[in-house]
């Protein structure tokens, strides 16, 4: 890999075979999925990120604490990573496995609890900081003299589709790059979604997430907790420290600038009585970040030399930690459909070859984000009657282990229509 930062325009478009928006670990990983290939490959990122700094401060970071931002690796996800070479690095810094999930109706007796061991599997998924995710990815990127990353960089302008469906991209800086695919991996407000004309579906589920990193009194003992309350569900996610969670508080609006408006140990008072003292008492809490919840999703995945994946082609509501794992899947099918057409000699960038990863992957994103919704809408419910019918539902179904069992195997990526990449070797 070359790390490159912005130089002055030119007169002509350089030429690249595919350009990545944005080196998350969603663009990251495309990218990675796509080193075999041989294709040359840009990877556009707007921050300033040198590799030797990021690994510096991976190491600093780590020593000072844990990254407020973490992701509920599951199984397919793990392979995805692995596959790519990224994974060895990321379990020798830190990932924590988790074991058993523990989901309970706060306002009634309903109650689930999972178990890796009922699966015959060591852990049902781990959680793992994003920044040592990218981190792993950004050494792993460093292997390939075919991936280059330009950082510092930002889009300005994306060309209508030009002879043989290529595109031209127009950095702020006057640079201009001309691809058989552009792929858009910017985010949730992605600019090259935008600036391709795909339309997106939004509405504001009515939640802001409080997240941060608590003490608790008591180890979590490798569970990933959730109580669904009457203003929405509250994760406590197993890190490395057994006395150290990562906290995941979807509440309303008003109740979560109350709770940002209180002070650490109110907080942690607060916190503890809202968990139902499930761990003992809260200790402690590191800085707390809040953000709105919206649900996205892209009308179209694919144009023309283009394709919008990870954020920014949907977004789904944090309760079942399900958001990054549905981009990874998203990075895997894409890949596969590339480098099925390449080695079939079909043009890469075509619409006819892209729609085919787009129906691979928005019937199944859809359904992600209709049960989300479904299962946010029935929580939310304060109506007598759909609270006993969820709560005899959460007991029945912990008793039919079977049909338990198949319902966290999906969950978990173990099942299913998977790309190849995703599949165990």
């Amino acid at each position: 890999m070359t790390n490159e930062t912005a130089g002055p325009g030119t007169a002509s478009a350089e030429p690249v075979d595919i350009v990545i928006v944005g080196a998350g670990m969603v663009g990251l990983t495309t990218a990675l999925a796509l080193a075999g290939s041989g294709l040359q490959i840009s990877i556009l990122e707007s921050r300033d990120v040198a590799l030797e700094r990021v690994a510096n401060q991976l190491i600093a970071q780590q020593a000072q604490g844990y990254d407020p931002r973490v992701s509920a690796l599951t199984c397919a996800s793990q392979q995805i990573l692995a596959h790519i070479g990224a994974w060895p690095a990321m379990a020798a810094a830190r990932v924590s496995p988790y074991t058993d999930m523990d989901v309970w109706d706060g306002e009634g007796t309903g109650h689930i609890h999972f178990c890796s061991r009922e699966l015959h599997e060591p852990a049902l998924g781990h959680i793992v900081e994003n920044r040592v995710t990218v981190a792993a990815l950004l050494q792993q990127l460093a292997e390939h003299s075919n991936l280059t990353l330009r950082s510092g960089v930002q889009v300005s302008g994306l060309s209508a589709p030009l002879a043989g469906d290529q595109r031209r991209l127009t950095l702020i800086d006057g640079t201009e790059l001309q691809a058989q695919l552009v792929i858009a991996c910017d985010g949730a407000l992605s600019r090259t979604r935008q600036m391709a004309g795909i339309p997106l579906l939004e509405w504001d589920y009515g939640h802001h997430a409080i997240v941060t990193t608590v003490t608790t009194e008591q180890p979590h003992q490798a569970t990933a907790w959730q109580r669904f309350t009457d203003d929405g569900p509250l994760a406590m996610l197993p890190l490395a420290d057994p006395h150290r969670c990562s906290l995941v508080w979807s509440t309303s609006p008003g109740h979560a600038r109350d709770l940002q408006a209180l002070d650490d140990d109110a907080f942690c008072q607060v916190l503890g009585q809202a968990f139902e003292y499930r761990l003992g008492a809260i200790t402690g809490s590191d800085p707390r970040h809040c953000f709105p919840l919206r649900q996205r999703h892209a009308k179209d995945y694919v144009r023309p030399g283009i394709a919008v994946i990870g954020d920014a082609a949907h977004t789904i509501h944090p309760l079942a930690g399900q958001g990054v794992n549905l981009g990874l899947l998203d990075a895997a099918a894409l890949a596969d459909t590339l480098l099925t057409a390449i080695a079939q000699g079909e043009c890469y960038g075509s619409e006819r070859v892209l729609k085919r990863f787009e129906r691979e992957r928005q019937t199944s994103n859809l359904q992600m984000s209709a049960a989300m919704e479904g299962f946010k809408r029935l929580f939310n419910s304060q109506q007598p009657a759909l609270r006993l019918a969820r709560n005899l539902g959460m007991t029945l179904m912990n008793r039919l282990g079977p049909v338990k069992n198949h319902v966290v195997q999906q969950a978990m990526g173990l099942s299913g229509e998977l790309p190849p990449l995703a599949r165990r070797r």
